[in-house]
């Protein structure tokens, strides 16, 4: 049974009346955080990349084995999980796009988010080349074994996987409601709900689909007491801004002094893949069943931590963050960490799509991806040159995106 507490955010009046109201706020505040870098750019605009690729020669790209791919494969989309038995593992973070494609999509686009956080550390040239070298050997060693083993971690890597470990809820809470308090406190992060926006997830956390994921961690009771502290509109991420996306903090079980009893849940939109498919017969109808398997493929962790479901009409996929979930963010590369995070994350991507072959399938594709090189770069040519294609076209986009938005900005100034 779900209680009948509800708190007074979720009785509030919306800020924005309408959906449509509310979607064109938050795109603006989508435009003005992708304009804020090229880095930043490339993670909000999925829809630029294949593009792009829609237009490259097809001779240009290897035809992987078709398995789900993440889709949307770029730094910030890597991190720490953490599975309901509280073991952690670097593994892909964000499967919003996941779609059973090219394997091929994903290296490329974890390249170019790899070169253009290296011109954002202000990097030269050649250590680009350097890191694409080393994201192809870390990428096709991760196709090679069958253990877990992985290449050494860079230290950027290590220090958010410490961080993780030792993460507890109060941290969580402050990070991502402001307030070590049970409530989601109301503001810019957080807005109002509507009325049948709060119906619909009282309805939703009722169901026994919900309970379920509510209680699959390994210290919480499957029969425990489940009540809706508070619920608000989350206005949060940068390529999914605009979209529907809730947060709903539960109370499961007797409190808990280290605040292991809450539950902050993610409620989010899915929305159809940008990537193009090899497998539409294998692919669910419904985005949110998508997402879900999907994230079960590549990220088990997170995978059994998620659930499919509908609301308002529209389908979403709902998962508990926990304290250990954590975003990679790189700030700035040294050369030594540049090339040893290609190669680190890269296996990471690479166990993500082995696990789907059998040995003689990886093997070919092992193949595959070193089909040629230029003569002075240990990196197959392909990838290295529409690596340097894609750098040049975001750039040009992200000027672009600067200019028109300056300009929005001038005309309502």
């Amino acid at each position: 049974m779900v209680g009948p507490k509800v708190a007074s955010n979720m009785k509030n009046k919306p800020k924005y009346a309408s959906f449509s109201e509310r979607s064109t706020v938050l795109i603006q505040k989508r435009n003005l955080k992708m304009a804020s870098s090229s880095h930043a750019y490339v993670r909000g605009n999925t829809l630029k990349f294949y593009e792009w690729l829609a237009t490259a020669d097809r001779g240009s790209v290897p035809e992987g084995p078709p398995v789900w791919i993440c889709g949307d494969c770029h730094l910030g989309n890597l991190g720490p999980l953490a599975d309901t038995d509280g073991k952690i593992a670097v593994q892909i973070r964000d499967l919003d796009q996941s779609i059973i494609g090219n394997p091929a999509h994903d290296l490329i686009r974890l390249g170019l988010s790899l070169a253009m956080a290296a011109r954002g550390s202000d990097l030269p040239g050649v250590i680009t080349a350097k890191m694409i070298e080393q994201l192809t050997q870390g990428y096709q060693e991760a196709l090679g074994r069958d253990g877990p083993d992985f290449p050494e971690k860079p230290e950027c890597v290590q220090l958010v996987m410490r961080k993780a470990v030792k993460r507890t809820w109060a941290q969580l809470a402050k990070e991502r409601l402001k307030d070590a308090r049970p409530n989601i406190p109301l503001g810019k992060a957080f807005w109002p709900l509507s009325d049948d926006e709060r119906r619909q997830i009282e309805a939703l956390v009722a169901t026994d689909e919900v309970r379920r994921l509510a209680t699959c961690l390994s210290y919480r009771k499957d029969q425990a007491h489940i009540e809706v502290l508070d619920a608000a509109y989350w206005v949060k991420g940068c390529s999914s801004l605009g979209r529907l996306r809730f947060a709903v903090l539960l109370r499961v079980g007797k409190p808990f002094e280290d605040g292991r009893s809450l539950c902050l849940m993610d409620i989010k939109a899915a929305v159809p893949p940008t990537a193009p498919c090899l497998g539409k017969n294998q692919l669910p109808s419904d985005d949110a069943v998508r997402v879900v398997s999907g994230t079960r493929q590549l990220s088990p962790a997170l995978g059994e931590r998620m659930i499919a479901a509908r609301i308002l009409d529209r389908p979403v996929f709902i998962r508990e963050l926990l304290p250990q979930d954590l975003k990679l963010e790189i700030a700035q590369l040294t050369r030594e960490e540049a090339m040893k995070a290609a190669r680190y994350l890269a296996a990471v991507v690479g166990k993500a799509h082995a696990r789907q072959m059998d040995q003689a399938t990886r093997e070919e594709w092992r193949k595959g991806l070193a089909c040629d090189h230029l003569s002075a770069l240990d990196a197959p040519s392909w990838l290295w040159s529409n690596i340097v294609d894609l750098v040049a076209c975001h750039e040009a986009a992200y000027l672009e995106h600067c200019r028109h938005y300056a300009l929005e900005g001038a005309s309502s100034g």
